[in-house]
């Protein structure tokens, strides 16, 4: 909402209403959890941090900026139910830093600390009870169990690996307190008087999830030449296990076949042919936003001689089209969003991707493949849906050195 500078410049200007709310600095918890989650129960909005009551805009330093944005995440996982999916933007206007929460109107009806609350012009207010029960009727009506929450069949709560789901949890988190938590988190579901783990624990948790869930893996090939050939096939390898491995690994699978070229005039100049920034949040998009109900195909990373091409089973979310999709933000799995958002990468491959964690939410994965790809080969990404799948195609920057010198 309000997705260009000048927009927002004019919404400041104009003040409160029942799409934005201004705060001078980032309110107490308990308050802050009330005004997502009214503005989560209507039809959506926007919260700025930094702009006062009146419109002044009065920005954060630097260090409430990034803490700021930290507490509002751990808000929406720990004081809301069930969990608000929230995107967050740093902005710079008139030289002063803000930070920029849009919540969407949601399938759910959210509880906060304040009770069931809606936004009504700059105010929040109480739902009514007969206003409440309606609401809840309608929403468990319209918000069927989400994707990545539904159990998978076959599976216990045994499925899910330890070592793995503890990355989750406090290093002191006693051994009876694991199951109360696994539910909490939505690793586990219940199913009758059974546990079952839920698609995305079973995703992040097991060693090998295409074991239960077929075909989620991803498959990366080599080719030498242009077109897809078997007789000019180079490597091939398909990566399995937790999501963020499977990340890594086609990661590094590009990382070890991207071509660097380079020329010596002033100084040495080096050119890759692809952005390692851009190919990580290819590989992370497309893994989040995947159907993995589709288990008739796998997330699919082709490299050619000139091109690099990702695709990923399932059309595009809600009303998202192509066209939109720098600006637009609809996901599919919110639970793996949410998990994978508190990975940390490895050191190695964060100073590569400049990123901390897996996911950082803040919309800006398009808009770094495009921009980042077409500066190396002047050639624009092309995103694709054909059928029930989701094609991106990257172009592969030129070689610095003469043809004749190759």
């Amino acid at each position: 909402m309000f997705d260009s500078l000048s927009e927002l410049i004019e919404k400041i200007h104009l003040g409160e209403d029942s799409t934005i709310e201004f705060k001078r600095q980032l309110p107490r918890r308990d308050s802050l959890a009330d005004e997502i989650a009214a503005f989560a129960n209507a039809r959506g909005g926007v919260i700025l941090i930094g702009v006062d009551d009146n419109g002044e805009i009065v920005g954060l330093g630097q260090r409430n900026l990034d803490q700021s944005e930290k507490t509002v995440v751990e808000v929406c996982r720990d004081s809301i139910e069930p969990y608000v999916l929230i995107f967050s933007q740093k902005l710079r206007l008139d030289g002063k830093d803000l930070l920029k929460i849009d919540v969407s109107r949601s399938l759910y009806l959210h509880k906060s600390p304040g009770g069931y609350l809606a936004r009504q012009g700059s105010s929040i207010r109480a739902l009514p009870k007969e206003n409440l029960a309606r609401l809840t009727q309608c929403r468990s009506r319209v918000g069927i169990t989400p994707p990545d929450r539904q159990s998978v069949p076959n599976s216990t709560r045994d499925t899910l690996r330890r070592d793995l789901f503890q990355r989750f949890f406090t290093e002191d988190t006693a051994e009876h307190e694991f199951e109360d938590l696994l539910l909490k988190r939505e690793f586990l579901v219940r199913e009758g008087s059974e546990l079952r783990a839920s698609v995305a624990g079973l995703l992040m948790c097991h060693d090998r999830p295409d074991e239960y869930l077929y075909n989620s893996f991803v498959q990366a090939v080599y080719y030498r030449g242009t077109r897809m050939d078997a007789n000019y096939q180079i490597d091939a390898q398909d990566f399995r296990g937790p999501l963020d491995q499977q990340i890594l690994d086609a990661f590094k699978f590009v990382h070890k076949h991207n071509q660097v070229s380079a020329r010596k005039e002033v100084g040495r100049t080096e050119r890759s042919q692809y952005s390692m920034r851009a190919v990580f949040e290819g590989l992370v998009n497309a893994v989040v936003h995947r159907d993995y109900s589709r288990t008739a195909s796998k997330i699919r990373l082709f490299m050619f001689a000139d091109r690099l091409e990702l695709s990923s089973p399932g059309a595009l979310s809600n009303t998202l089209t192509v066209e939109r999709l720098r600006y637009g933000q609809a996901t599919r799995n919110e639970l793996l969003a949410r998990l994978l958002s508190e990975i940390t990468v490895e050191d190695n491959v964060s100073r590569q991707v400049a990123r901390r964690y897996f996911l950082e939410r803040r919309g800006e994965g398009v808009g770094i493949i495009l921009d980042e790809s077409a500066a190396l080969s002047g050639k624009v990404p092309i995103y694709e849906q054909i059928d029930e799948t989701l094609y991106l195609t990257i172009f592969a920057a030129k070689s610095l050195q003469p043809m004749h010198d190759l």
